[in-house]
């Protein structure tokens, strides 16, 4: 498959609602590191992250992925990513956010992992989160950033 063709897949099936879609592009073990919920194992949780967990607090989805870097194995793409908050204290807002998208890929094409890196804190700001709670939720990333073998040289 085509990287810009598995990219349009991964975008819209979460921009259309559709958790199995994006759960068909991982392998059945895959691996799904969100930067708001956390990791999501196998197809079935994958599905579940959509589904589930971006559709309870948000609605009209848009997600483009630009200039992406394949070296057969890894692909890297920067993307911007928007959304229509439903939670009662965001009071319908559009919040946007940049990142990049970490994929491990398997010789199917297959996700094997995906991670990313986002600047999360224009979102969580435009959801009229408190600072303290902004504060709390960088902190929480912090301490997941400092657990990860990568980081152990930089203690």
């Amino acid at each position: 498959m085509q990287i810009e063709q598995m990219l349009k897949k991964f975008t819209d099936a979460v921009e259309k609602h559709d958790g199995a879609a994006l759960g068909r592009l991982f392998a059945e073990d895959g691996v799904y590191h969100d930067a708001f919920y956390g990791a999501f194992h196998g197809r079935t949780k994958v599905a579940e992250l959509i589904d589930v967990w971006f559709y309870k607090t948000a609605k009209d989805f848009k997600w483009d992925m630009i200039e992406p870097v394949f070296d057969g194995r890894t692909l890297y793409v920067r993307y911007v990513f928007s959304y229509n908050s439903i939670l009662p204290e965001a009071k319908g807002a559009r919040v946007m956010f940049e990142g990049v998208s970490i994929m491990k890929l398997n010789q199917d094409g297959l996700i094997e992992e995906y991670r990313e890196v986002a600047d999360t804190a224009p979102a969580l700001l435009g959801l009229n989160f408190p600072p303290e709670r902004v504060a709390k939720i960088k902190l929480k990333h912090g301490a997941e950033l400092r657990g990860r073998a990568e980081a152990k040289g930089h203690l």
